[in-house]
């Protein structure tokens, strides 16, 4: 695939998933049935938080040069944010989204948390995928330049989201 295909497929996928997240948190009703989702949130979490090891165990590897375990942790940072993406539309698909309850100092708090997150996490898909298309395309310089990037912010996108499932469902 050259450069100009793999722009174009990821700024379609990039747009079509914040699209279909968009939808989902824009207030449209959750679909009545029978399907019992109230454990995707921990395991979106889980999910969220596996990601964050992997992704900094992959910093660790890359700085010792270890290279194929940079990959291997890189790709299944992504592999787990992919499943953390298909439960997280598979969950608000069926139950909407849930209203933080906290009170006083912590509730500012938490809505600048999930705007970041928010923000940030649509950032992330076509980081990620440009990151991750220059590595496997063996355009290095250019994937250190952006991997520079991506890195930090997909680490706070998969930590704050354990904060955020802590903030809701523990707080």
């Amino acid at each position: 695939m050259n450069d100009r295909l793999a722009r174009s497929v990821i700024v379609v996928l990039s747009a079509a998933v914040v699209a279909a997240v968009a939808v989902l948190l824009m207030g449209r009703a959750p679909v009545a049935g029978g399907l019992d989702v109230s454990a995707l949130p921990k395991l979106n979490a889980m999910l969220n938080g596996g990601s964050a090891i992997f992704l900094a165990a992959g910093y660790v590897f890359i700085r010792r040069r270890r290279i194929a375990a940079h990959l291997s942790c890189m790709l299944s940072a992504f592999g787990l944010s992919i499943l953390f993406l298909i439960s997280y539309v598979v969950y608000h698909f069926h139950a909407g989204s849930r209203p933080f309850t906290g009170q006083g100092w912590i509730r500012p708090v938490y809505f600048v948390l999930l705007l970041t997150h928010v923000v940030l996490a649509a950032a992330i898909v076509p980081l990620a995928l440009t990151t991750i298309w220059r590595a496997l395309a063996g355009r290095f310089d250019r994937h250190r330049k952006i991997a520079r990037w991506t890195l930090p912010i997909w680490l706070y996108v998969s930590v704050t989201g354990v904060v955020i499932y802590w903030m809701l469902y523990r707080w």
